[in-house]
């Protein structure tokens, strides 16, 4: 199989899993936690930890839950950063956001919800005892990188900088925390769960900052494009900060130099380059 293929098989397996570990939809906070994560999205953190983790040479069915913790996780960062303190943003994915279907409080608690069971299932996964280190290891890696002094300190940083405080450096800082931070951690986690080496670690770290980086300035020249950035609301964007232009050349940088982290890697590294590839493509939306 080539490497979409490879992907494609990956992403429904991940499909598979989330559905199962959600469970019915019994309750009104069990529904919205299902809306919100089965209705789509292109299951990106997922398929890193995946294509690190097998590229590492550890099986898809330990890797699996920890899959499907960090996409829980993406989930309620959407969630909560739709709410009307937030982005104000009334739609997900095409359809209505959590808090416009269901209401601000049940989003709340779905979002709540969705992180606390991402920790939950890392705890529970059937690992061999061996990997037991390993479990510890990623467990610090994915709380580090959501916690306050990641996404949710770059969440703050999205929402309180000033249009002064504005600069590269200011920029990078925001991206690496609120979206390069579940991103690198997705990678890193599947090298930890495949026994990784030191330095392919290393290179994983570096290729996840990389492709976070990619990811955003992705993200914010479509929705230049797409003209969705809101009249008279201030929101760091690369495209304000560096041009349309300077924004597409460094997406291209940001990709290449991703890639030539993989280089330096001893893993089978396949798919985790086609995932940096896909970056490329600015006729799709992010997952």
């Amino acid at each position: 199989m080539n490497a979409q293929e490879i992907l494609a098989a990956r992403r429904g397996a991940v499909e598979q899993e989330l559905a199962r570990l959600l469970g019915p939809g019994d309750s009104l906070v069990r529904q919205a936690l299902r809306d919100t994560v089965l209705s789509g999205g292109k299951r990106f953190r997922p398929l890193l930890l995946l294509s690190a983790g097998e590229g590492s040479r550890a099986e898809r069915r330990l890797l699996l839950p920890f899959a499907c913790a960090v996409e829980f996780i993406h989930n309620y960062s959407l969630i909560h950063d739709d709410l009307p303190a937030m982005d104000n943003d009334d739609f997900r994915r095409g359809r209505p956001s959590c808090h416009k279907a269901f209401g601000e409080d049940i989003a709340l608690l779905a979002g709540d919800g969705l992180l606390t069971l991402a920790f939950e299932v890392m705890a529970a996964a059937p690992l061999p005892a061996e990997l037991e280190p390993q479990r510890a290891a990623v467990i610090r890696e994915v709380a580090r990188r959501a916690g306050i002094e990641g996404m949710i300190d770059g969440q703050y940083r999205d929402v309180r900088l000033k249009p002064e405080e504005l600069n590269e450096e200011s920029f990078r800082e925001l991206i690496l925390k609120k979206t390069g931070g579940l991103i690198i951690a997705s990678v890193v986690a599947g090298g930890l769960l495949g026994r990784a080496s030191d330095g392919d670690l290393e290179a994983l770290a570096s290729y996840g900052t990389n492709v976070g980086l990619a990811f955003q300035v992705r993200d914010d020249i479509l929705d230049t494009v797409g003209e969705r950035v809101k009249p008279g609301v201030f929101r760091p964007n690369s495209t304000a900060l560096f041009g349309e232009d300077g924004a597409r050349r460094r997406l291209k940088d940001y990709v290449a130099a991703a890639q030539a982290s993989l280089a330096r890697a001893s893993l089978d590294s396949g798919e985790l380059k086609f995932l940096a590839d896909m970056l490329l493509d600015l006729k799709q939306e992010n997952g």
